[in-house]
């Protein structure tokens, strides 16, 4: 733990900065050392993971907490353990204001250390293109997680063996303890040092998981990313983070979704927007032109006279609405682009046809200088 950098400089945030700030810092740095932008980079990689790891403790209200009072001893798993089965994984740092209540009130509630608890969230960044965030896609990711170990099955204890009431706090998990002083005997209450506070002990602890019952794995897991996630979005799947505690649900996977720009097409909601450059004839004469959409080629009919900024739309061209089979349309802006060096005999052409149309062919300038004339008066 000693080596380990401290989570807010890791992000780049102040010790107070609020939600936000964290979620776009991690972003920021996340998109900087992903493995996917730093292909055999080691450095980058061990840079991803350490930033993965602030915001997974950072983001989360309760780690957040802990991690305040205590710094990395208060989110490290292995934190706690007193001896073998304590099991640093359940630490559970609200038994601390059952101390003082004791303290004052003589009393108070009391947890249950063998309750069941739901396991801890864990979260993963994953690039996709503009393309599959449209239609939706499925990715291998790589992700991190508390699982039960596969020898004990999350006993802690030996194969064969099992473990046994805590002799010191007869399963409760804390101590009580009296003290004389002027004011009369003064009760306190702890965490019991023997099991740690789970309640129970471990004589022979499982080699494997060293009596923790619990292992953190990398592995590969394929999910499926839905149809229209957006740049920046999360989604959420079930049951994919930390193994519970003593029987107690798992917890969620939250995928963190990044989108990579596009070179033609820029996303507004659920719609698709592009730019077509027409040259000066097909906008003045209109033509047949061969439009991209996300699905592929289409053609359209550009009507003769068409000004630049012109939008038109194709239905039903854009982007998939989450969890529905509708979609949004795809707007093309009209761009006019002014031919470039051109030679004499071209430039007289140009100007013998200029000279033969009137004031009535445009529109938007004699719109113009009829309110310059009316300006002047």
């Amino acid at each position: 733990m000693a080596d380990k950098r401290d989570f807010y400089e890791v992000l780049g945030v102040e010790k107070g900065a609020g939600d936000d700030a964290i979620k776009k810092a991690y972003r920021q740095q996340a998109k900087k050392y992903h493995p996917d932008l730093n292909p055999g980079d080691a450095e980058a990689e061990a840079k991803f993971k350490e930033v993965n790891e602030a915001y997974e403790v950072l983001s989360d209200s309760e780690k957040r907490a802990r991690y305040d009072q205590f710094g990395h001893a208060g989110v490290d798993p292995n934190f706690g353990a007193g001896g073998p089965g304590a099991g640093g994984f359940d630490m559970d740092f609200g038994d601390i204001g059952d101390i003082f209540s004791s303290f004052f009130g003589g009393g108070g509630r009391r947890s249950n250390p063998n309750a069941p608890r739901r396991g801890n969230d864990t979260s993963v960044n994953v690039f996709i293109s503009f393309e599959e965030a449209a239609f939706g896609c499925e990715k291998t990711v790589k992700i991190t997680r508390i699982e039960n170990c596969d020898h004990c099955h999350g006993t802690g204890a030996k194969p064969g063996t099992s473990s046994k009431t805590c002799p010191t706090c007869n399963g409760t998990g804390q101590v009580r303890y009296s003290q004389r002083s002027p004011f009369g005997v003064i009760q306190t209450q702890r965490v019991c040092d023997t099991c740690g506070g789970k309640g129970k002990v471990i004589d022979e602890p499982c080699s494997f998981c060293s009596g923790r019952g619990k292992i953190r794995r990398t592995l590969n897991e394929d999910i499926k990313i839905p149809a229209g996630i957006d740049d920046g979005q999360t989604f959420i799947i079930r049951g994919k983070g930390d193994v519970g505690i003593n029987g107690g649900p798992s917890g969620d996977l939250r995928v963190n979704v990044s989108v990579k720009p596009h070179a033609v097409f820029e996303r507004r909601g659920f719609d698709v927007w592009c730019e077509f450059p027409l040259t000066y004839a097909q906008a003045t004469l209109g033509a047949d032109i061969i439009v991209p959409t996300i699905d592929g080629s289409v053609k359209y009919h550009v009507p003769e006279g068409t000004q630049v900024g012109d939008t038109f739309k194709l239905k039903a061209k854009g982007v998939t609405r989450i969890n529905t089979a509708l979609r949004g349309d795809q707007y093309v802006k009209i761009t006019i682009e002014i031919p470039r060096n051109l030679d004499e005999k071209q430039k007289q052409m140009l100007k013998e046809f200029d000279e033969t149309l009137k004031e009535s062919n445009y529109k938007k300038r004699k719109s113009f200088f009829d309110k310059v004339k009316d300006f002047l008066k």
